[in-house]
């Protein structure tokens, strides 16, 4: 990753860029490298900013989306952000969307792709064949329409975060909570403009999660890449990044974020 990891205080994050706020959310399995294609289109027009959420080193009695948005509100707080263009990935969508219920004057754009928060089918609520190889990296492959997109250092990545109990313990909780809470009647109080970008042949949140998501939010609107799993920023990224890009033309205030 060419992205410079920086930390202050208790938190890890990228910050690149100078203007207008977009603030990243990963998912669980996620690292601010999956948004390396973002970083670089829009660091050039934007403030790219990405926190490291402590998704692995959390308190186990604070592993839930709940102890996610309270981690990102700290964050905000901490780097004084204001009127932010809120991006949210898998998980990070979900984070994204109770953030934005619960500090609706700090949020004036949400995106989200193949966000949780209705429905998901993921590897986080167990792990059957932990240390089996072959098993990690067929799911991790699962998430992409392509299989070529989850490198060898990606299935390592994901092998060395399931082979640890403190991690497994935490990712577990947390898809759990995910599960749990869904957001079917809290959604449709969201006000902002929303974009929807979703992959066509996403199997962990299918395109039925999506068209669910743009009826519920009223002022979203939605679009499918083809051949393309959970992660659109990752497998066509040109192709978000054109979307994103007219997406966040067409809703610019005339107000100027410093």
């Amino acid at each position: 990753m060419n992205l410079q990891v920086r930390q202050e205080g208790d938190f890890k994050f990228i910050d690149e860029g100078e203007g207008e706020v977009l603030l990243l959310l990963h998912g669980l399995f996620g690292a601010l490298s999956n948004w390396q294609g973002v970083v670089d289109f829009f660091s050039k027009e934007y403030r790219v900013i990405i926190p490291l959420m402590p998704i692995y080193e959390m308190p186990l009695h604070k592993a839930g989306v709940s102890g996610l948005v309270g981690f990102v509100e700290d964050f905000v707080n901490f780097k004084k952000l204001s009127n932010l263009s809120l991006l949210g990935n898998s998980l990070g969508g979900h984070v994204g969307l109770v953030f934005t219920l619960k500090n609706p004057n700090n949020v004036k754009r949400l995106v989200l792709t193949g966000s949780s928060g209705l429905f998901e089918d993921s590897m986080g609520g167990s792990f059957p064949k932990r240390g089996n190889y072959n098993y990690v990296k067929e799911r991790t492959e699962h998430t992409f329409y392509r299989p070529e997109t989850a490198t060898k250092e990606l299935v390592d990545e994901v092998f060395d975060i399931t082979n640890s109990n403190s991690k497994c313990l935490r990712i577990i909780s947390i898809a759990k909570s995910a599960q749990r809470h869904n957001m079917a009647k809290d959604i449709t109080q969201i006000t902002v403009p929303t974009l929807l970008i979703w992959g066509l042949n996403d199997t962990i949140t299918p395109p039925h999660v999506a068209h669910e998501f743009a009826r519920l939010i009223k002022n979203s609107e939605l679009y499918f890449i083809d051949k393309c799993g959970h992660a659109p920023m990752m497998e066509h990224p040109e192709k978000f990044n054109s979307i994103l890009k007219r997406f966040l033309s067409r809703t610019k205030t005339a107000e100027t974020v410093t």
